[in-house]
């Protein structure tokens, strides 16, 4: 099950930040409904060692809703710091939570809200490796893992990296970790250069 959200391969928190996107049609929630937050969780979950295609499949409908909502509060405290970083300039990316200490509050909560730690696995013949641990559910862990490696994105100078992408009705976040990248995809890269031929174009014939 894929979800509709864009998925570009940034950290999990800025694809949490991105399952709200626009086109020309309007704009989207990938996590409005239960099915969205499944389709999404399933496409995420091979980037986490906290779940695993099991541990979504044994989510309930109530399961799919709370964590929808917590999902939806996180997502939306992570783009209205994501806004005090980047200095948003687009009001139709503006998140739900309007105050700083709001979102910082909602983060913080969500990094404490299930516990979990890192393990040591090594069996005879096999490279040893961490995993993650928990004794919550699985769905609720990696939830907190977001938050916790939202908390140390934006407590460190790599938060700086972070961009609004600038091209026409997008509302998506990436990091700038090419000095060239100036925008989430090619996509939006050539629809606003397009954009700017445009309006060249007009202003020389007006």
């Amino acid at each position: 099950m894929d979800t509709r959200a864009p998925l570009m391969g940034e950290p999990l928190p800025v694809e949490l930040m991105n399952t709200i996107w626009a086109d020309r049609h309007g704009r989207y929630d990938a996590l409005r409904d239960p099915g969205g937050v499944e389709a999404w969780l399933s496409s995420v979950c091979p980037r986490t060692d906290l779940m695993t295609a099991d541990d979504i499949d044994g989510l309930t409908a109530p399961d799919l809703h709370r964590l929808g909502d917590r999902l939806i509060s996180l997502r939306d405290a992570l783009r209205r710091l994501a806004a005090e970083v980047t200095q948003e300039p687009r009001p139709e990316a503006s998140s739900e939570i309007l105050e700083l200490s709001t979102a910082v509050h909602v983060l913080n909560e969500a990094a404490g809200e299930t516990p979990l730690w890192p393990v040591l696995r090594w069996a005879p013949g096999t490279e040893p490796a961490r995993h993650g641990h928990t004794s919550g559910k699985a769905a609720w862990a990696a939830l907190s893992a977001i938050a916790q490696e939202a908390v140390i994105f934006f407590s460190q100078d790599s938060r700086h990296q972070l961009r609004a992408c600038l091209a026409p009705g997008c509302v998506l976040y990436f990091l700038k970790n090419h000095p060239r990248r100036e925008w989430c995809s090619t996509s939006c890269g050539n629809r606003a250069r397009s954009a700017r031929h445009y309006q060249r174009h007009h202003r020389s014939t007006a």
